[in-house]
């Protein structure tokens, strides 16, 4: 690069979340701060979702004008991605427990999985802010870097790396998408209506196969069929590596259809310990989504005695 080539003058909203804007030198004093304005867009975005963010929302909730909000965040889109990046917040740390773990890579993209839908679920105003690009800023590079640096020691090009992360947050939107909160109701209501809704209007004659699936009780409230989809979308990554690993044609070709698992593997996964042991594994994370989904109700909860 030319020496003489000028940096790229960053948007205020990004220079923000690096820190490296500085606050207005006009204007209200100690009262009003960029930290604080994006604390009460976000209680705002919590309570009636993202259409209930505006600049003058936001002022009057603060007790200012909306001229004075201008002085720090110069419109709505920037305060948004400033809400946004205090929303995803940081990775957890047990991605990278999880990547030094025995299971590696696929323990820690499935809790890199779960810290993304954790953030959904608690803010899930997030799932309604476009995505055209990578936002650069430091929590949303820190998230992406965890996924590719879960997948060190995989052999994997970047390029192949960066398709499976975003494979997997994917994953993770589906389902933040599906589990977000309907609304006053709370969660089991809401389920429990559409499952109703949902039955009255499929037949066995109209639509066979969803009366089938509503029988085994596929669409019932409280069913989840998430994690067994994200275990396929990890057990195509490990089939594509074990393919590569093998020398065999890889996912895409012509032969892909030849690509089998390690047989040493397969045979281990048949043994009774192994077995049992992920029985307990499945069993202690669908309690831990009931203790989440709990958590959400008693936080709707809280919230509507709180406006009361």
């Amino acid at each position: 690069m030319n020496e003489h080539t000028a940096e790229p003058e960053l948007p205020r909203a990004v220079a923000l979340a690096w820190g490296v804007a500085a606050n207005p030198q006009r204007g209200p004093k100690r009262e009003l701060s960029i930290e604080r304005i994006v604390e009460v867009a976000m209680q705002l975005a919590d309570a009636g979702g993202l259409a209930s963010v505006s600049m003058a929302a936001v002022a009057s909730e603060l007790g200012f004008t909306p001229m004075s909000l201008y002085r720090y965040v110069s419109a709505k889109d920037d305060l948004v991605l400033l809400m946004q990046e205090s929303g995803v917040g940081v990775p957890p740390e047990a991605v990278r427990e999880a990547a030094a773990g025995d299971r590696g890579w696929r323990a820690a993209l499935a809790a890199w999985e779960q810290g993304q839908l954790a953030g959904y679920l608690e803010h899930p105003w997030l799932l309604d802010i476009p995505i055209a690009s990578m936002t650069p800023t430091p929590n949303n590079l820190a998230w992406f870097d965890a996924g590719l640096e879960a997948l060190a020691a995989t052999g994997l090009s970047y390029d192949e790396k960066a398709s499976v992360v975003l494979a997997v947050q994917a994953q993770a939107r589906w389902e933040g998408t599906a589990r977000r909160g309907p609304g006053p109701d709370g969660d089991a209501a809401a389920e429990a209506r559409d499952a109703a809704l949902l039955a009255s209007l499929v037949t066995e004659t109209e639509f066979p196969s969803i009366h089938a699936a509503l029988a085994e009780g596929v669409f019932a409230p409280g069913h989840e069929s998430f994690a067994f989809g994200l275990e396929r979308l990890l057990d195509g990554v490990d089939a594509y590596l074990t393919g590569r690993t093998a020398g065999a044609p890889v996912a895409g070709t012509a032969a892909a259809a030849d690509v089998t698992a390690d047989e040493r593997d397969v045979e281990a996964s048949r043994d009774q310990k192994y077995r049992e042991a992920v029985k307990a594994r499945r069993e202690v994370e669908k309690k831990l989504r009931e203790a989440r989904k709990r958590e959400r109700e008693l936080l709707r909860a809280a919230r509507d005695r709180l406006r009361r």
